[in-house]
């Protein structure tokens, strides 16, 4: 019996030196990926932080666009007030209220629109005009014609009366 005990406390420890052997080798791995996961992860912060830079740096980028855009709208509307300020000018016959528009190319359209407005209301009075056109001076004398009336009428005509 003795023998069959030790037999057991035998398999038993080789058991449990079989299973130290894995959970040691277990041990080894997890530890072993454990690193590498902490030096991928190191390597994703320092990504992280490349792109945070860079982002950054876009942004500052993004910022000076944004003011330099602002900067020319702004002179861009000066551009186009002047230009609208010459079409006046160069347009005396125009109204200037007919001219309108923010850009050049807005104000080239109303001052085409306006010339073609200008030009239909002037053919319309030159119609009316010549509808209603009186001859200059007096017109033209001519002899009376007395072959309706009768003699006595004739004789009173002649006389002024």
């Amino acid at each position: 019996m003795d023998t069959e005990k030790e037999q057991e406390t035998a398999g038993r420890v080789a058991e449990e030196g079989g299973e130290a052997d894995i959970l040691r080798s277990r041990n080894e791995a997890l530890a072993s990926e454990v690193k590498a996961r902490g030096a991928a992860i190191i390597q994703l912060e320092q990504a992280l932080a490349a792109k945070e830079s860079e982002i950054a740096a876009l942004k500052e980028q993004l910022e000076g666009l944004k003011r330099s855009l602002d900067e020319t709208s702004k002179a861009i509307s000066e551009a186009a007030a002047a230009y609208k300020e010459m079409v006046v000018e160069a347009n005396p016959g125009i109204l200037p209220e007919l001219i309108t528009g923010a850009t050049i190319e807005e104000i080239r359209r109303s001052l085409k629109n306006a010339r073609a407005i200008m030009d239909r209301v002037r053919q319309e009075m030159e119609a009316a005009a010549a509808k209603t056109r009186i001859p200059a001076g007096s017109p033209q004398r001519t002899p009376l014609d007395l072959s309706g009336l009768s003699s006595r009428e004739k004789i009173q005509q002649g006389l002024g009366g």
